[in-house]
């Protein structure tokens, strides 16, 4: 009781030091505070964005790799050519086997057919000409009729022309041309059967959005969701039956429409009438499978995409599946270089205030150290009587370590307040500088490129968003931390007077003294 009362006295007596040693102290505890939430709150947003955002893997065609083996010119261009079509392309069993690793959280696929279907009509865009009818007339001039929006027999939005010449009349329909999958499906109507909710990546992205119905809820029943625009096309609702057939067994199945949806992903573009999903059906993988199983002839293409567990394992990985079989020819890509661009530029804000905390502490350490000694020597004399009453050196010692924490503990309290209300800014601040030097560096390297645009879309997973703000915030944590920090620079400075009086001698002071 008597070492607090006398450290209370004591720091009333020498208010200009101690005033000095608090705006030093408040100083440190701002800077320390606006560092610290910024620090922390970045953490947790790189933490929440690498638990939100999943590595994800997909196997690909190493084109580089085909062109680096398959040379030699025309004289091998056969060769090549067989060499090529003899590549053994990864099968269902395949992904099911890569699946299978320790490396991975889980995998899904989406397991793609096509089928034909003689009572449904396709949503079509471009043209081909056909001879409908033609019929003999007695004039002899040349007129042609039709327009674009015409709704004769070409079907909507087709055009119907009509020739007369030589009296004969030939009647020229202009119709959609057959939409062509880019996956060289045979059929007309191609078949995307996932293997779970989380395949269908469209979806999540919100590309595509179910705006009748419902999506399917048994992977592996004859159900499937349709393109709006091919539901307006061929008058369909949800609950209707769609029959569709195998083009090489004429085999039919009966899909039950559970759904509509809407493909917003080519709504700007006017050149074309109908979107490229619009012949899309979305089913389960298990539909898929059972079709295979009744004709194993039917062109099918299945992309795979695998999460793996963290950083480390990719490569594993990759070296797993290339030992499982995979051929040269293909390559596994992942997305973890877009995962770590998107939370570079908060990563260099952490790392910014992470360094600057430092050499704060460590100048600011120094600064009181040097200041608590001078103290020292100014109150050499104040020791000597303490020690010659009978006061002990850790009595004498707690005393003025308990003097510096005091107003340490007020100023670091006024400093978290302070600090509460920069860090906010402060940090948003340092972050939207550090975005547009990264914009400014990628703009330099666009413009080395002629002003391309550099950036490319990752197509095996939705497009990553980058972190633009940073709302760094004042916790129990930071608190916590600031607290650390007080102590520790009180311990610091307070070495000047824990070694000097240890070492002084009360006579030795008084005797200089007098």
């Amino acid at each position: 009781m008597y070492i607090i009362k006398n450290s209370l006295v004591s720091i009333i007596r020498n208010k200009g030091r101690n005033i000095l040693i608090g705006v030093i102290i408040l100083v440190i505890a701002c800077a320390s505070t606006v560092t610290l939430a910024i620090r922390n709150t970045a953490n947790n947003l790189v933490k929440d964005y690498e638990q939100s955002h999943d590595i994800i893997a997909s196997i690909s065609f190493d084109r580089h790799s085909l062109t680096e083996n398959f040379k030699g010119g025309a004289d091998n261009q056969k060769g090549n050519i067989e060499a090529f079509n003899n590549i053994e392309y990864f099968n269902l069993e395949d992904v099911k086997n890569y699946g299978n690793s320790d490396y991975l959280k889980g995998y899904y696929y989406m397991y793609a057919t096509s089928l034909n279907s003689d009572s449904l009509t396709k949503a079509t865009d471009s043209y081909e000409y056909e001879v409908e009818d033609t019929q003999t007339s007695t004039t002899t001039s040349s007129t042609t009729t039709g327009g674009s929006s015409g709704m004769g027999k070409g079907g909507p939005g087709g055009e119907r022309h009509t020739i007369t010449n030589n009296n004969t009349t030939t009647v020229i329909t202009k119709s959609k041309e057959v939409f062509q999958s880019s996956r060289n499906m045979t059929g007309d109507f191609e078949i995307d059967g996932y293997s779970s909710y989380d395949a269908m990546t469209n979806f999540v992205g919100g590309t595509y959005k179910v705006v009748e119905g419902e999506m399917i809820s048994d992977f592996g029943n004859l159900e499937c969701v349709i393109n709006s625009e091919l539901a307006t096309l061929n008058e369909l609702s949800v609950g209707d039956t769609i029959t569709l057939k195998n083009p090489n067994t004429e085999v039919t199945y009966d899909f039950i429409v559970k759904g509509i949806y809407e493909d917003s992903s080519n709504s700007d573009d006017s050149s074309k009438m109908y979107s490229s999903s619009a012949n899309r059906l979305i089913t389960g993988s298990g539909v898929v499978e059972k079709l295979v199983e009744d004709d194993s002839t039917l062109v099918t293409n299945i992309t795979p995409s695998f999460i793996i567990k963290d950083e480390e394992s990719v490569n594993k990985f990759t070296d797993e599946v290339k030992s499982k079989g995979l051929n040269e020819y293909y390559t596994v890509n992942t997305n973890l270089e877009e995962l770590q661009n998107a939370t570079k530029s908060i990563e260099n804000v952490k790392t910014f205030a992470t360094t600057f905390l430092i050499i704060t502490l460590i100048i600011s350490a120094i600064v009181l150290f040097v200041i608590n000694m001078i103290n020292i020597r100014e109150r050499k004399y104040e020791i000597g009587v303490f020690r010659t009453i009978g006061i002990s050196k850790f009595k004498l010692t707690m005393q003025f370590i308990l003097e510096l924490l005091v107003v340490a503990v007020i100023m670091l309290c006024i400093g978290a307040v302070c600090g509460t209300y920069l860090s906010k800014p402060v940090g948003n601040m340092l972050l939207q500088n550090e975005i547009q030097s990264s914009e400014s560096q990628e703009e330099e390297i666009s413009n080395n490129f002629g002003k391309r645009d550099m950036k490319m879309d990752y197509s095996g997973t939705a497009q990553i968003q980058t972190i633009d703000t940073i709302d760094a915030v004042v916790d129990f944590t930071v608190i916590a931390e600031l607290l650390g920090i007080g102590v520790l620079l009180t311990l610091i400075s307070s070495l000047a007077s824990m070694i000097s009086i240890q070492r002084f001698s009360p006579l030795t002071i008084l005797k200089e003294r007098s």
